[in-house]
């Protein structure tokens, strides 16, 4: 406990260090290639503004991509985090520094910065890693249930032996002394669907005793967790207006919507033309693929895909792609990894039948088998669908339906320009991250576990 409150100290210092030595790479740079060959050479301030610009770009976008948290995300996850940062740094820098002289100097210098700033990540990477964890080894963790089995939970959990280490489950009904008892064995406490009553009984006993206390939330604690703190009396209140975003809201986020659609499908147009004639090419069929989706207040649309699967692959029935599915064609299976059979709904978003931020669109006969189990699933459809999102970004193809309800909520509760312009620049982090697509299991039709 005494450690745990220098967590933030050794983070700051370690993301500290990284930073010095990126902007100390890029300032011998300058001075050596760039500041005094430019058409009109700044002064010893002017230098230092382009110089403390670059570390705030790199500060920002590493930030976004969370690159700085050691300790929370996987080391390869860390350092490809930072590689995109760094990445969306040297490339603004570099039409800032083509502005600055007004000419187009050869991106060699900045592919030798970018190199050199990779070779840094990974060093960082590791030692910082080993450091973190001589300092922070993983918990020693307990499960808390009831009705639901945790093994779920526990395996994703255990998959991360640098951070937890959940050893034991158990139930909730051996009584209030037994679970007390436990609690005090172990650094850490995992709270998992368990009735209000005891869940607060145990949250306040963690509390008053500093016990890290870990929480899979209801969909009430997310509606509750996007609520405003209002201090009108001297009882405190908390308002959840339930409404999303105010008029001139909405009006900035389609006008977003229209300027990044169209930027994109200009931008990716050559992609596009590439993966039809891929797709053509390979069996002669349809290049397209059209689906019915629910977005804002159930309302259908047909959604764009550029088609993955062979012809009539749907035959048998509506059902999700599986774990090495042989209805994907060896295309399809590039194109999905890469996201780029998504590509078409930027005419969707350019139209207005999605927004570039929101709910996931799901199929209305797959819907309909979630809310048999889920009669608040429908609350996804509170916003306009959209191309990424909470879920896209945070989730995976195979996420099931109540932890994407979730995560979608999440957003939902959130909801601002800003988050929306975060969620678009981490979209393409997972790009290229081939989990972020992996299918569902075998003997699954949707991402409902056990649900043939």
């Amino acid at each position: 406990m005494h450690r745990e409150q220098y967590k933030r100290i050794v983070n700051f210092l370690q993301g500290l260090v990284l930073l010095a030595i990126e902007t100390g790479i890029f300032a011998y740079v300058w001075y050596g290639k760039y500041a005094d060959v430019i058409e009109l050479p700044f002064f010893k301030r002017g230098n230092w503004a382009v110089i403390g610009m670059y570390a705030l770009m790199a500060f920002l976008f590493t930030k976004i991509y969370s690159g700085y948290k050691i300790g929370y995300i996987r080391t390869m996850d860390t350092v490809y985090s930072n590689v995109i940062a760094m990445l969306c740094t040297n490339v603004v820098m570099y039409f800032q520094l083509v502005l600055i002289s007004r000419h187009y100097y050869s991106a060699s210098i900045m592919v030798l910065i970018m190199g050199i700033d990779v070779c840094v990540i990974i060093l960082w990477t590791f030692a910082c890693k080993r450091i973190y964890a001589s300092i922070y080894p993983a918990r020693n963790m307990i499960i808390i249930y009831d009705k639901y089995s945790p093994t779920f939970l526990m395996e994703k959990m255990n998959s991360r032996k640098d951070k937890y280490n959940v050893t034991k489950a158990i139930n909730v009904n051996v009584g209030k002394e037994k679970l007390l008892e436990e609690i005090s064995r172990y650094d850490a406490v995992v709270i998992c669907d368990i009735e209000a009553v005891m869940r607060n009984f145990i949250l306040k006993y963690c509390y008053k005793n500093s016990i890290r206390t870990y929480v899979t939330p209801r969909i009430s604690d997310i509606i509750i967790i996007g609520s405003d703190e209002m201090h009108l009396f001297d009882t405190p209140l908390l308002l959840s207006r339930n409404q999303g975003l105010s008029i001139d809201q909405r009006f900035i986020k389609r006008a977003m919507d229209i300027i990044v659609s169209s930027v994109g499908i200009v931008i990716a147009s050559p992609i596009m033309l590439i993966c039809a004639i891929a797709i053509k090419a390979y069996d002669g069929g349809p290049v397209f693929y059209r689906q019915d989706r629910q977005t804002i207040n159930g309302k259908i649309f047909r959604i764009y895909k550029f088609r993955s699967m062979i012809v009539d692959s749907e035959k048998n029935g509506a059902r999700l792609a599986k774990k090495n599915d042989d209805r994907i064609t060896p295309v399809g299976k590039v194109l999905r990894n890469l996201h780029f059979d998504e590509l078409p709904q930027l005419f969707n978003v350019f139209v207005g039948d999605m927004s570039m931020v929101g709910p996931r669109p799901e199929r209305p006969e797959i819907c309909e088998q979630y809310m048999k189990d889920m009669p608040e699933f429908d609350f996804r459809l509170k916003v306009k669908a959209g191309l990424t999102g909470y879920a896209q970004v945070y989730g995976k193809y195979n996420t099931t339906p109540y932890d994407k309800l979730k995560l979608d909520l999440s957003y939902i509760q959130k909801q601002s320009i800003l988050l929306d312009l975060k969620l678009m620049l981490l979209t393409f982090k997972i790009m290229f991250q081939k989990e972020s697509s992996e299918g569902v299991e075998n003997d699954q039709t949707t991402a409902l576990k056990g649900k043939k």
